[in-house]
């Protein structure tokens, strides 16, 4: 296994800043043929546990990385989380909310809930019709193979073996089966998978998890490729300005051990920092709007008045239930000597409830009978969350009596928020402004989905296990009590998007081959470059997103 470097030669042909889902498949894709010398930058550090053996409490976060349930202990984890915060936010009550993102090898794909959804194909057709060529759902699905191992029972037949294998829940549990019946009887289909042709119903979650551990985008493509003697992967080496000769971008800039450093570019210059860092990079290097960057004391490089904004994410608000006394659900078994239990059986299998990832079910429904594709995404657990706990000490415990949670969200938003930074400052976490349920329509649907979250709840098949709602509470029935339920209570589905989306006209912030507008050699590879956020997870768009650019990129090379 390779070694995550403290130090970097001077000069690589291809600069990559981010080692998340996207910046770890171009490092194995852009130095897989031995031709390019390429340069990883990370902010965070390793992944692996044997490399954090002389610091114990990294050792002990890095564990929890590989363990899928281990995401709920690193919500508020700052060794592996940038911990972002937004600004207070009008559609929700005037609230901030939480952003964790991942600041380690993997990135986000190294502490999300590993849940594997691709989105629907008719959201890539609506790239391709704006003009984005090369973007449909015949070629995102093309990429989509290329990376997943399918295995289970979920597997389809015709897969080929990629990096990144996609299994089952590797838990049967009695309750799983009643609320799946739950959702039948309330209106939903019931589907085998809902990552191929079927728009709409209830699933099992597929996740990306291999024999009951975490397969992140690290795993998958940048464990094997770090033995490569032409890719060096820099740990704790925090991006501060892209370097320009005139408008070619030539390098980056980095602070690392207290002081800066720079890596040469003989080629490109690559930006996988997410929907929050690349923006900020840009701005920090003179490219976004040119008032605000002049307000900074910031040069303008390029006047791009779009970097930075269309902020798109899924808003979610949940139904939680209790369940009689005597029901079965996860609550019981996360404490106490079940728990031990549990612990045991994943040492001894890995499987049970550690080996779980966000959710079990998942939902593709419509708000509406007359639309034409589903609009909401549900998930449901036989769990409850512990909110007090949560805020506490931002690790995602169990409540103690049994309860059940069905929670969703809009998948195509028309809310849109902002990302810019505050000061020319790169140690300055940026103002993020998500505007929440501002838009009229995604207000109807999150309603919508509240009331469909209802049926499931008040089903026949649930019937001998339900006590009552403890959220939003059987007093609040009307859309305008449901709405301020959502605006009080909701939050994000850690789904943020778009911040610079590809376009086909000059304001646009990428090309559709994830050109930065207005200079040359450097791109934008992630999911900021997203036109309008996936119907669904996007970890496994922003992936596909990668293998793609890495084919653009040795295209040209």
């Amino acid at each position: 296994m390779g070694e995550a470097h403290n130090s970097v030669e001077a000069e690589a042909d291809y600069v990559i800043v981010g080692a998340g889902s996207a910046g770890c498949v171009l490092a194995n894709r852009l130095s897989a043929n031995g031709r390019h010398r390429v340069a990883l930058l990370e902010a965070g550090g390793d992944d692996r546990p044997l490399q954090n053996l002389f610091n114990p409490a990294q050792a002990m976060s890095t564990m929890n990385i590989h363990v899928p349930a281990g995401f709920t202990k690193m919500l508020k984890d700052p060794r592996v989380n940038w911990n972002y915060m937004t600004e207070p936010d009008p559609g929700s009550d005037g609230r901030r909310h939480f952003f964790p993102r991942g600041k380690v090898l993997g990135g986000s794909s190294s502490i999300n809930g590993i849940l594997w959804v691709r989105g629907l194909p008719e959201d890539y057709d609506g790239w391709r019709q704006r003009g984005l060529t090369g973007w449909g759902w015949d070629e995102a699905e093309t990429y989509f193979r290329r990376i997943e191992n399918q295995q289970g029972e979920g597997a389809r037949r015709d897969q080929q073996e990629g990096p990144l294998t996609i299994s089952d829940v590797p838990m049967r549990h009695p309750m799983l089966d009643i609320m799946t019946r739950a959702f039948e009887e309330a209106g939903a289909p019931l589907a085998n998978d809902l990552n191929g042709t079927t728009r709409e119903g209830v699933a099992r979650v597929r996740l990306n998890a291999h024999k009951g551990l975490r397969v992140s985008a690290a795993v998958a493509y940048l464990h094997p490729a770090m033995k490569r003697s032409n890719l060096q992967v820099v740990i704790h080496a925090h991006a501060t300005r892209i370097l320009f000769e005139g408008r070619k971008a030539v390098g980056v800039e980095y602070w690392k051990g207290g002081r800066l450093h720079q890596v040469r570019a003989r080629r490109e210059v690559i930006l996988s920092g997410g929907t929050i860092n690349s923006p900020q990079l840009l701005e920090l290097s003179g490219i976004g709007q040119g008032e605000r960057l002049r307000a900074m004391g910031i040069a303008t490089l390029v006047d791009s008045p779009n970097v930075g904004e269309n902020l798109q994410d899924h808003y979610a608000s949940m139904i939680r239930a209790r369940l009689k006394p005597g029901t079965s659900s996860f609550n019981a078994m996360s404490r106490g000597l079940p728990l031990v239990g549990q612990m045991l059986r994943f040492a001894l299998n890995r499987s049970g409830l550690l080996a779980l990832g966000g959710s079990n079910l998942t939902a593709f429904l419509k708000s509406d009978p007359a639309l034409d594709l589903p609009d909401l995404q549900f998930f449901a657990s036989p769990a409850t969350v512990d909110f007090e706990a949560l805020a506490k000490n931002g690790a995602m415990t169990m409540e103690k009596l049994p309860g059940m949670t069905v929670g969703g969200y809009v998948m195509r938003p028309q809310s849109k928020g902002s990302i810019h930074i505050r000061s020319g400052d790169f140690h300055d976490a940026p103002s993020i402004k998500p505007n929440f349920l501002s838009a009229e329509a995604d207000c109807r649907a999150q309603v919508g989905g509240l009331r469909w979250a209802r049926r499931v709840m008040e089903s026949p098949a649930l019937a001998p296990y339900f006590d009552h709602e403890l959220t939003p509470g059987a007093a609040l029935q009307s859309d305008e009590e449901l709405l301020a339920f959502a605006r009080a209570s909701g939050s994000t589905g850690y789904h943020q998007t778009s911040t610079c989306a590809m376009g086909t006209g000059p304001d646009a912030v990428v090309t559709a081959g994830l050109k930065v507008n207005g200079v040359e050699g450097l791109r934008v590879v992630d999911a900021s470059v997203m036109p309008a956020v996936v119907s669904g997870n996007t970890n496994a768009a922003t992936m596909m997103i990668a293998e793609k650019g890495a084919d653009l990129i040795l295209a040209e090379a």
